[in-house]
């Protein structure tokens, strides 16, 4: 469901890449889009999640149905007041907003106005997708995934129907897009209720601020949004700085940033998803050599998948860029820039991954302090690393930050597990991994030595697109052969609760 999702979210993007460009407008819808997208990930998808899963498994473990339903009314009750509240100021302060996420775009009124607008349109957007992620983490905590899995697909399909459809009728096109993430935002909400209704656990929305379970999810929200949601802060801060370079700047970061969430959001954060209720109940009976094989069984897979697609992206930026995104408004030298930041995103892709399945380690087991510990030092150096290397790399220094700061978080968090007993290695780990390197050594030297990205620009659609299926197929079929002729088996990839 979720390759369906990413699929679908590459088509929209050509579609964005087609019509729109890479411009002030389409830099100031992502803008208006990634504010509300931000916060839901800060505390909807990021904090609220983290928290609410291990609670409620205790509930789903430990309490009735009865008891279990009605600490489910209250959470969604209390959470719909809460982000009544939010959007209702956020619509509100949308100018000083944009001030505070995009400060750049004060210098060009046009740019800075035409934010404000969207923004105010897609600000509710907050309120529909955290309903919708507090609905997914129910199903999911039931062993019911496809149904959240599938439902942004809804946003790919509105946003595309928008450009489309709906962009040639307005003045300002542009604001089509704005007005289909709000409508999406109601759909994919509507699209949960039948399968809660299937489920038999609709909730009935009462306010529970006294109530035990509640207040044990607010406080751990609080640490939690540093620690589990680092990633988008410092991307975030990216868009901050980026407002400041030259037009088109936060465009580029968002396509070569789209390419890097394919694998990201395909893998590791389905692999999150599914992680964090096992390892929850896990916690909640006490056994945790399961916990513990749980966390390797992740591991594993991140690092067979993760760092061939890393190897992937940076080897095959140009010729991915070009493929689905060089056409009428996005040119050769968009391509070009968004591929420098693409590149260093990739630097971070393992890394990314790998804080997707270490961090519900901690916030499985409660433990928020941690990860909001590791988060600070993370969010710190990004900080730093951004002020020096945007002035000699400019958009792309910002995309190397981030991604340099990803990698101390995970290995932080990884060291800490690992000397807590927590995680304890299945054996065999030292030949896995190097199996995957050399296999990707392999691999990568076969792209290098035979792709030239030039050749692209030049190419027909139908050229380009052959050619690229062809070499992501070579270089996925020389990557599995090695693996196989080095001696992995399936065995390799399975739990082992010993």
């Amino acid at each position: 469901m979720t390759m369906i999702s990413r699929v679908l979210g590459f088509v929209r993007d050509m579609v964005f890449a087609r019509f729109f460009g890479a411009d002030a407008g389409t830099d100031a819808f992502f803008v208006a889009f990634k504010i509300p997208n931000f916060l839901r990930r800060l505390f909807a998808e990021g904090a609220f999640c983290q928290a609410f899963v291990p609670v409620l498994s205790d509930y789903k473990e430990k309490e009735t149905r009865e008891g279990l339903q009605d600490f489910v009314d209250r959470t969604a009750g209390t959470l719909a007041l809460a982000l009544i509240l939010v959007t209702v100021i956020g619509v509100l302060a949308a100018p000083f907003l944009v001030l505070v996420f995009a400060p750049g775009f004060s210098w060009n009124g046009g740019r800075y106005e035409l934010t404000v607008e969207m923004l105010r349109i897609t600000f509710p957007y907050l309120f529909f997708i955290s309903s919708t992620a507090f609905a997914g983490s129910l199903l999911n905590t039931f062993g019911r995934f496809a149904v959240p899995a599938f439902t942004p697909v809804l946003l790919n399909v509105c946003l595309i129907m928008a450009a489309v459809w709906l962009a040639p009728l307005m003045d300002e096109p542009v604001l089509a897009l704005a007005w289909g993430v709000f409508v999406a935002g109601a759909v994919q909400l509507l699209f949960q209720f039948p399968a809660l209704k299937r489920m038999g656990i609709v909730p009935r929305l009462r306010l529970g601020f006294h109530d035990p379970g509640v207040m044990k999810i607010l406080r751990l929200m609080g640490p939690a949004i540093l620690g589990v949601s680092v990633t988008q802060i410092n991307l975030l801060f990216d868009t901050l700085i980026a407002s400041f370079l030259v037009s088109g700047s936060v465009s580029w970061l968002y396509y070569s940033d789209r390419l890097v969430e394919f694998p990201l959001g395909l893998f590791g954060i389905a692999l999150a998803t599914v992680i964090l209720p096992a390892l929850s109940k896990s916690h909640a009976a006490e056994e945790m050599k399961t916990f513990s094989a749980s966390m390797d069984w992740g591991l594993r897979w991140v690092l067979i998948i993760g760092l061939p697609a890393a190897v992937g992206l940076f080897l095959l930026a140009e010729p991915m860029l070009s493929t689905l995104f060089q056409y009428e408004q996005f040119s050769k030298d968009d391509v070009l820039m968004a591929a420098w930041s693409l590149k260093a995103y990739s630097l971070g892709l393992l890394a990314f991954m790998l804080v997707k399945v270490l961090v519900p380690g901690f916030t499985s087991r409660q433990d928020m302090k941690t990860p909001v510990r590791f988060g600070i030092y993370a969010m710190v150096t990004n900080m730093i690393l951004n002020v020096i290397l945007v002035f000699q790399l400019a958009h792309a220094g910002l995309a190397l930050a981030t991604s340099l700061a990803a990698v101390l978080n995970s290995m932080l968090l990884l060291r800490k597990l690992l000397a807590d007993g927590v995680f304890v290695p299945r054996p065999g780990w030292l030949a896995f991994a190097g199996r995957v390197v050399v296999a990707n050594l392999i691999m990568g030297a076969l792209l290098y030595l035979y792709v030239n990205p030039v050749a692209w620009f030049a190419w027909s659609v139908t050229d380009r697109t052959l050619n690229l299926l062809l070499w992501i197929s070579l270089g996925v079929l020389a990557y599995v052969a090695v693996l196989l002729l080095s001696g992995l088996r399936p065995s390799h990839l399975s739990i082992d609760k010993g």
